[in-house]
């Protein structure tokens, strides 16, 4: 198994992405931590989980925009499973306003669910990982919006446009300590973004002529997270089944 004895935490894992990334990992041998701010759906992941894997999975509840909470978080890891391997940055919401009608208040909410999560989380499961000595990996989630504009939105694209240079920031930074960061860049999986439908049908614009679904992206991440990804750090991955290449939205 590619990630046999390693602690992943896995944040908006309580659906979709997260969900998928979570499960494919226990798979591999991984221990999880099921994060996510409404803890039902957490639980309800993680006891999934551990009825195929027992003992495999926790379930936290976690606010990962908040510096406090993400400290908890952390420490309650590293009391439930000895440490921490890999973090899979998965939380996200979206504006859908242009700039002139865009209230201040709905700004600060997108990027700080959007991106100071991502930075937040990095932060102190990095330092974590350096305390252990053992190495890790980062892994973030960004977005086909965080590669080019859009007429629909605008603190979204920032925010993940944002997360694609932190990422490579971060990579330069953490290799000293043989800690691993990337980005994976998936377009319209588990639309709309921060609400729970799941988008399985539906007009695509890509070259595969299907839409993306969450293992898509998680056999990804379970790629950056194994020793298989040992060579890659600070990389964009495109799982959009090219629709950057052909200019969907």
């Amino acid at each position: 198994m590619k990630l046999d004895g390693k602690v992943a935490v896995v944040t908006g894992a309580g659906r979709n992405i997260g969900e998928a990334i979570a499960e494919l990992y226990v798979d591999e041998g991984a221990r999880v931590a099921v994060v996510d701010l409404d803890e039902g759906a957490a639980r309800k992941v993680a006891d999934a989980i551990n009825a195929k894997h027992p003992e495999h999975a926790i379930a936290v509840r976690c606010d990962v925009s908040e510096s406090a909470d993400v400290q908890r978080l952390v420490q309650q890891v590293v009391q439930a499973f000895g440490g921490i391997d890999i973090l899979v940055n998965n939380v996200a919401i979206t504006d859908r306003t242009v700039i002139l009608d865009l209230p201040d208040e709905e700004w600060d909410r997108v990027i700080k669910i959007t991106l100071t999560s991502q930075f937040l989380m990095s932060k102190y499961a990095a330092k974590q990982m350096v305390a252990q000595g053992r190495g890790g990996r980062i892994i973030c989630l960004a977005s086909t919006s965080g590669h080019r504009g859009r007429k629909d939105a605008t603190a979204y694209t920032a925010a993940k446009g944002g997360v694609l240079n932190l990422v490579r920031s971060l990579a330069i930074q953490l290799a000293p300590h043989n800690i691993r960061v990337n980005s994976v860049t998936p377009n319209r999986v588990g639309s709309p973004v921060g609400q729970a439908e799941m988008r399985t049908v539906g007009e695509v614009t890509n070259l595969v002529h299907r839409v993306g679904l969450p293992r898509d992206i998680a056999v990804m991440c379970l790629l950056l997270a194994s020793e298989d990804g040992d060579f890659i750090t600070g990389a964009d991955m495109l799982v959009d089944g090219g629709a950057l290449a052909a200019g969907g939205p």
